[in-house]
């Protein structure tokens, strides 16, 4: 038996000028692109920003999608399982569901990366909750408890904490 991917009933356009932004944390950035909804569950994609310093996406994994991640400018550190990989303007990868993985601008550099999820997940009401914690109108916990509903799964890494520590 096969199944077929979910197509999405149109074409998807994003212009750079009508795209929703999120800030997340004072040091980084999301443009939302396009959501499952969009799609008809194809896909998910937003664009990340990152200033120097900014602590990226703290150790994760996904059940349910491949997460890639196409770096557009600058330097990233990207953990993948306890490997801790620099990726450069131009560089692509795919995490695969489960596998753990972190992401952060390299030492004091700024970076932007594509970062696109298949298939689709609706992840945008995610990216608000998190500008919400950022302004004080919603807590940690609120993010601990949507892991299911998003699909998003903290846990403690030590080689991404060594990682950090040697900013």
């Amino acid at each position: 038996m096969t199944t077929a991917a979910a197509q999405p009933q149109s074409s998807v356009l994003v212009r750079a000028q009508d795209a929703e932004q999120i800030q997340d944390g004072a040091t980084s950035l999301i443009t939302l692109l396009a959501d499952a909804g969009a799609t008809g569950g194809a896909l998910t994609a937003n664009k990340a920003t990152f200033k120097k310093g900014s602590p990226g996406a703290p150790a994760h994994f996904h059940t349910k999608a491949t997460e890639m991640f196409f770096v557009l400018e600058g330097t990233m550190r990207i953990l993948v399982d306890d490997e801790v990989l620099t990726l450069g303007k131009g560089d692509f990868l795919t995490v695969p569901p489960t596998v753990p993985h972190a992401f952060a601008p390299a030492p004091d550099t700024e970076a932007e990366m594509l970062v696109v999820f298949t298939p689709g997940l609706h992840r945008f009401d995610y990216y608000r909750l998190l500008e919400r914690v950022y302004r004080g109108e919603a807590t940690v916990q609120e993010i601990r408890d949507s892991s299911e509903q998003y699909d998003n799964h903290y846990f403690e890494s030590p080689v991404w904490q060594k990682a950090l520590a040697e900013r």
